[in-house]
């Protein structure tokens, strides 16, 4: 997908954002403190923070205690700080940071988009079945513990053997947990590797739709910023948080995974709810007007959630979704020389409002007939043209995209650009088809693809559970 600025499909165009069961619930946010409630509270209640009611070291137990069984007693105990700081947070009007991690779908795809993002993926270091298992308890613990603002271990950073390393890193100490959301998915080569290797005995488990990307036309992909066997998105309101989030995350894996890239962004390139103003990315023009929000939840099941009996080896999917990941390289200085009415041809909208060159405001539907004296108003080759749902089938994504600047490149240039992340149902019908056409819009001029993944979402995490429990049954 290229860049699509504000076309419906495209790479800087609409995703369908909330789910109507989804874990994070249909209530949608005006601000950054407006959250929905915690499904484990009272009706209206939504669970405080910070929530101290429980120390560290009692949710421990017996230092004998297994992986598993923390992940369960971290479970139960949090559930009960839950309904307590529900409480409070009623009598006192305190504000929420918080996300809920149980639910039926991962927090962080139809989530309010955070402002910032640590993305990261991992290569397994170990073949052995168990060890993945086991990292994914741990991993879901501490994601339980982090979304609200526990720290990422049963002990914490400045407690414990003051002759062992602490049980967490520690640069989140005193901060809230900042509306984190983290959300897990599996590469293709978790079920097979790249040297056909069944390593975990999940290949006859593998999604059809779980397949390396193609190679798209512009594509310069670098094999050190794609692929990998597991991914975490961690999105957050502060950048510390969701850095602190994947440096845990990567220290409980030490042994078993390895990071093979990460990505931060900052700048959310999409708004996802209707009280989100629409954002700009960095070739200055509104990013996502056309963005399914999260009230469009019969757009959210048709076009992100992977329905029943989709796949008939992957029954373990179904509720869940997949993830494209594209880091988008971006011209910005051959850009920045264009004219302004070079640069709205490109995108097809107005630079000021973000209206389509068919007229109207930032919301209007493009008019893709309407002339001019030169020809159509909406140029075919524009962005927005070529990324519209009525010129590819209707399909839509969910959209969550983020802005980067990751210094400067050999030619003294900025390397500057989008980090696209989209969720869709199936990237046969939702993602490779749209790409194809826009990979040669008039925007492909001035952007590259620099890498890419595509990641298998398992559904929501229930209490007593690990993250993709399901596929290991």
């Amino acid at each position: 997908m290229s860049t699509e600025q504000n076309g419906q499909t495209g790479q800087y165009g609409q995703t369908g954002q909330h789910g109507p069961t989804g874990q994070e619930g249909p209530t949608a946010r005006t601000g950054p403190e407006q959250l929905p409630p915690d499904p484990v509270t009272t009706a209206g209640e939504p669970a405080a923070e910070p929530r101290r009611g429980v120390s560290r070291r009692g949710l421990l137990g017996a230092a004998g205690v297994g992986v598993a069984g923390v992940g369960a007693g971290i479970a139960g105990t949090l559930a009960v700080e839950h309904r307590a700081d529900a409480g409070a947070a009623a009598a006192t009007g305190t504000a929420v940071s918080s996300y809920p991690f149980w639910g039926s779908h991962q927090a962080g795809i139809v989530t309010p988009a955070q402002d910032w993002l640590h993305f990261a993926a991992f290569d397994l270091t170990s073949s052995r079945r168990e060890d993945l298992v086991a990292l994914l308890t741990a991993w879901t613990a501490a994601a339980a513990r982090m979304t609200q603002g526990h720290g990422a271990g049963p002990v914490g950073p400045t407690s414990g053997d003051y002759a062992a390393p602490p049980d967490d890193t520690g640069e989140a100490i005193g901060l809230p947990p900042s509306g984190l959301t983290l959300t897990f998915g599996f590469g293709p080569t978790l079920f097979r590797d790249a040297r056909g290797r069944d390593r975990f005995g999940l290949a006859d488990r593998q999604p059809d739709a779980l397949r390396e990307l193609p190679q798209f036309p512009g594509d310069n992909l670098d094999p050190a910023r794609s692929g990998g066997d597991l991914c975490i998105q961690a999105c957050a309101d502060d950048p510390q948080v969701a850095v602190h989030a994947i440096r845990n995350l990567a220290r409980i894996g030490f042994g078993t995974v390895a990071v093979r890239w990460s990505q931060l962004g900052f700048g959310r390139t999409s708004a996802t709810t209707t009280g989100q103003a629409t954002p700009r990315n960095l070739f200055g023009f509104k990013d996502g007007t056309a963005n399914v929000k999260a009230e469009e939840t019969l757009d959210v099941d048709r076009h992100v959630w992977v329905p029943h009996g989709a796949d008939a080896r992957a029954g373990w999917l179904e509720g869940g979704s997949y993830l494209v990941a594209r880091r988008i390289s971006m011209d910005i200085e051959i850009w920045d020389r264009q004219a302004l009415s070079e640069q709205e041809r490109v995108i097809g909208r107005t630079k000021a409002e973000g209206a389509p060159l068919s007229g109207g405001t930032e919301f209007s539907a493009p008019n893709f007939s309407a002339q001019g004296a030169a020809g159509p108003l909406i140029d075919t080759t524009s962005h927005v043209h070529q990324a519209h749902p009525d010129v590819n089938r209707g399909v839509r994504m969910l959209r969550r995209g983020y802005n980067f600047v990751d210094g400067s490149t050999g030619l003294g240039r900025l390397d500057a650009g989008l980090f696209f992340l989209a969720y869709v149902t199936d990237p046969r019908t939702h993602y490779i088809p749209v790409q194809n056409k826009v990979s040669r819009d008039a925007m492909a001029e001035y952007v590259q693809h620099t890498g890419s993944g595509l990641f298998a979402i398992p559904p929501g995490v229930q209490q007593g559970q690990f993250v993709g429990q399901a596929l290991f049954a």
